[in-house]
């Protein structure tokens, strides 16, 4: 009973926290409730009530924040957002592969498909000229159809593109993100990827929403990438360099095992 008063107050706000614990109580004494539930049932309900607001003391490297990381997303990933800044997986690894192997230019102009808080964040103050695009046209720089840029050649130094390309023709928006790019100017690239595929999985016939939920995992998706994905982005003229989530990294910053930054240089 202790353990379940205790999971209602991690889950919720401290002005629930009585309330939230009684009915956890109520419920778990309930003859008909654990007739529906077998005990071990009943044990890994308490055990992911207890992770939904941290399993492990984790490192936000953008805000600095060091305690306990939020779940996010469906089904839960543990430990995935920073409670301060707000960042996920993704976000701090960028921020850790700018820091490092490939930082930005400081004098650059850098344009930024769907821009996120998180990234925005430590990608502003780093960069002369900081511009957003996104196709809704909501709170952004520019109106884009990234498939069709309606802007000049070599207008670029940088572009940061995450979680966008799984979501569009991708054969256009990589031709049309190099040519908008200056000579050595660089791609951040990110997008979900299976690296146990060779070949990116497409279905023509996955149109509506429930279709593509079902085949990609979200229904705004086109595609589950393979390995080929690489050959993608070669295709379009690019130099290419990763940059992977590995080793300790993954435990201090609480990032996703083997993701992936692909960095892509206009020659």
């Amino acid at each position: 009973m202790n353990t379940l008063r205790e999971a209602a107050k991690r889950m919720l706000p401290a002005s629930l926290h009585a309330r939230a614990a009684d009915t956890w109580l109520r419920l778990a004494a309930s003859a008909r409730f654990l007739s529906i539930l077998p005990k071990m049932d009943i044990v890994q309900i308490t055990q992911i009530a207890q992770s939904l607001n941290g399993k492990f003391e984790r490192t936000c490297p953008i805000c600095k924040f060091r305690g306990y990381f939020k779940a996010y997303g469906s089904p839960p990933r543990w430990d995935a957002r920073c409670p301060v800044c707000r960042s996920l997986e993704r976000h701090r690894l960028l921020y850790l592969a700018i820091q490092s192997d490939f930082p930005l230019e400081p004098d650059g102009r850098l344009l930024h498909f769907a821009p996120e808080p998180a990234t925005t964040r430590f990608v502003r103050p780093a960069v002369a000229e900081y511009l957003t695009a996104d196709i809704s046209g909501h709170h952004v720089d520019y109106t884009i159809n990234i498939e069709r840029i309606n802007l000049p050649d070599s207008s670029f130094d940088a572009i940061i593109c995450s979680h966008v390309l799984e979501h569009v023709d991708d054969r256009s928006a990589l031709s049309e993100m190099y040519r908008v790019l200056r000579p050595k100017g660089v791609l951040y690239l990110m997008t979900p990827v299976i690296d146990g595929w060779e070949t990116t999985y497409e279905h023509k016939h996955a149109r509506g929403a429930l279709e593509r939920e079902l085949h990609f995992g979200q229904n705004d998706h086109l595609r589950y990438y393979g390995r080929d994905l690489r050959d993608r982005i070669l295709s379009a003229g690019f130099l290419l360099d990763e940059y992977t989530a590995s080793g300790e990294a993954c435990v201090t910053y609480s990032l996703w095992r083997g993701e992936r930054i692909f960095v892509c240089r206009k020659g």
